[in-house]
């Protein structure tokens, strides 16, 4: 089975978006035993993870800025065979798109969101966008971001999404893991992907250090509570020894979904 198109790659070698394009590949092709691959739909954003609709040989949408998961849910809508993936970027997705966001996951949309989450806009050569930590200096913010950054986890659980997760792209095996139980989930299935930008906010050594997995560490994925105090542990502070960052399923829960809804 080959997903592989003839386009050109043209991510920054080492970037963070390779680890997202291989875990889901791997996860499309462990997935395709039962799920045929032509029902497999992608829709992606705009950022330099909107390249992955060119990298993936299966059914795509190139939407305009944030607009991706508004496309999506219309697509689900009219045809339930469809397995609905978006790929979105922390600035297409959390700034122009954010209602879109909040949206999907209040309504329980059966579809599946992955955000790249460089904590940049890389593609238009490093401005901050709302993840970004207040310390990072960009072009655009020469002495630093001047507003605290957004926390998408807490967003969306306090937004109705039924599944809610964070990888980490230098996790392969990892973030496979998740995205195939996203995929699985009857509901609307959120990752929020921490992917460094080697070119512009190199952040793979510090999330080396910091991550850990939230299953090795006896973490009740039925609980909101929790998924809430866990989404709030890490501050987005990039300094000191006890920053803990956690990744894995934080919440995972059944409700009927839009589409059952409608």
């Amino acid at each position: 089975m080959e997903l592989k198109t003839y386009a050109e790659n043209t991510w920054c070698p080492g970037c963070g978006n390779f680890g997202i394009l291989r875990a889901f590949e791997e996860a499309v092709k462990e997935l395709s035993q039962e799920i045929p691959l032509e029902n497999f739909v992608i829709s992606s954003g705009i950022g330099c993870h909107g390249k992955i609709a060119d990298y993936l040989n299966l059914n795509s949408f190139y939407s305009i800025h944030g607009r991706a998961l508004s496309n999506l849910q219309g697509m689900r809508l009219i045809n339930d065979k469809l397995v609905c993936v978006g790929f979105v970027g922390d600035g297409d997705i959390y700034a122009e798109g954010i209602s879109h966001l909040i949206f999907a996951a209040k309504r329980n949309s059966n579809i599946t969101a992955i955000v790249h989450d460089n904590r940049a806009y890389s593609l238009t050569t490093g401005q901050f966008t709302p993840t970004s930590p207040s310390h990072f200096k960009g072009k655009s913010t020469p002495k630093g971001a001047p507003e605290p950054p957004l926390n998408p986890i807490a967003l969306m659980l306090s937004s109705g999404a039924t599944f809610v997760a964070r990888g980490f792209a230098g996790d392969i095996p990892h973030l496979k893991w998740i995205i195939k139980e996203a995929i699985k989930h009857k509901g609307f299935s959120f990752i929020d992907v921490l992917q460094p930008c080697i070119t512009f906010y190199n952040t793979f050594p510090f999330y080396r250090k910091h991550c850990y997995k939230l299953e090795e560490a006896g973490h009740k994925t039925d609980d909101f509570k929790l998924a809430m105090e866990k989404a709030l542990e890490w501050d987005y502070n990039e300094e000191g020894e006890e920053v803990k960052i956690p990744i894995g399923i934080f919440y995972k829960v059944e409700r009927p979904t839009f589409e059952e809804l409608v």
